[in-house]
């Protein structure tokens, strides 16, 4: 499979664009094709759920270019080789793009701004580029974190598996909010208020959607929920730390994934520069059973493979990804091989070949 890195340019980072690996899952080694130059920090990016791909189930491929002018970038990919093609670029609708996603439908771009505070959605054109915003709403509100929540932060925008709505995270305001898109218009329903200085960055839904996991970069924190399709509501489950006893160090939790039997929820921590893996009870309630360092610095972003048996952590300041086997019975990690060099990696995507 093939394997795109989101990552910092400079002045911010050491890359120079989106890296193109190929991972080899009967090996573990992963293997650098190429880069794709011509934005800059390209450090999110988004896969298109392209129906008539049966294999793969993906052809296009957006980033945001984060920055004080944000923008979308829109590519298409080939399936055989992994190259990247442009297609075209829109403005993103605020400042500092952070996260970029498609919704379930395959219609329009998702965008959360974490300068302004604002998100927005773009319409996915013919050919798969990206049009003008079709929806733009700034976010309001602060909290009480100084320094961090002056203002609002829009962290992280993706739809429900469901496809009933739209769910964004604010580390600025403390909360997750509910949105629908219907016509291209996101429309506010709600939200889920977590406790004031959590700072929600990331969220994942388990695959068999029963459950939502949030996870917050101020206090540490994951939150399991609920998920009441019939209410649209999150119930709250429980609250646990991503950080094993006795740490007191700083740490900025970064990103959360489930495993895909929905057993194991994992949540990387910058500063400890460890994922915590948690098991899901039968009850649901969340068991840490181990904290595994990433084997370098500042793990913003990792990504299990589809089939469940791989785990790659992009360590940002040690310039690396590294690979682990997991283990299916326990969520367990153990690293393979030696790191693998990569500038600046922020963002891990699987594509199929």
């Amino acid at each position: 499979m093939f394997v795109y890195v989101g990552t910092y340019t400079a002045p911010d980072g050491n890359a120079s664009g989106i890296e193109i690996y190929r991972f080899d899952e009967a090996t573990g080694s992963l293997t650098h094709l190429g880069t794709k130059i011509g934005v800059a920090n390209p450090s999110f990016l988004a896969l298109h759920p392209d129906q008539q791909h049966l294999y793969a189930g993906e052809r296009y491929l957006y980033t945001v270019g984060e920055g004080q002018q944000g923008e979308i970038t829109a590519y298409s990919r080939d399936s055989s080789t992994g190259e990247l093609t442009l297609i075209n670029q829109q403005p993103s609708g605020g400042v500092g793009p952070c996260y970029v996603s498609v919704d379930t439908s395959g219609k329009y771009v998702l965008v959360a701004n974490y300068t302004s505070g604002s998100v927005a959605a773009l319409p996915i054109q013919d050919g798969g580029g990206v049009g003008e915003a079709t929806s733009i709403v700034q976010h309001t509100g602060s909290s009480v974190y100084i320094g961090r929540q002056g203002e609002p932060h829009a962290h992280m925008i993706a739809p429900l598996p469901d496809g009933k709505a739209i769910l964004a995270t604010d580390l600025g305001t403390d909360e997750v909010v509910i949105y629908t898109l219907e016509g291209g218009v996101l429309d506010r329903a709600g939200a889920i208020a977590v406790d004031a200085g959590s700072g929600p960055r990331h969220f994942a839904f388990s695959p068999d959607g029963s459950s939502l996991y949030v996870l917050n970069e101020l206090n540490s924190s994951l939150i399991a929920y609920d998920y009441d399709a019939v209410r649209l509501a999150f119930p709250h489950r429980q609250t646990v730390s991503t950080l094993p006893d006795g740490f007191h160090g700083e740490n900025w939790p970064a990103q959360i994934v489930v495993s895909p039997d929905s057993k194991f929820v994992y949540a990387s921590n910058r500063g400890h520069d460890s994922i915590a893996i948690f098991a899901v009870g039968e009850d649901g309630v969340l068991t840490q059973v181990a904290v595994t360092s990433t084997g370098g610095a500042e793990p913003r972003n990792f990504n299990i493979t589809p089939s469940g048996d791989w785990l790659l952590a992009a360590n940002q300041n040690s310039d690396t990804i590294v690979v682990f086997r997991r283990d299916a019975e326990t969520g367990t990690l153990r690293q393979h091989g030696e790191p693998v060099p990569s500038a600046t990696p922020v963002c891990i995507v699987f594509a199929a070949e």
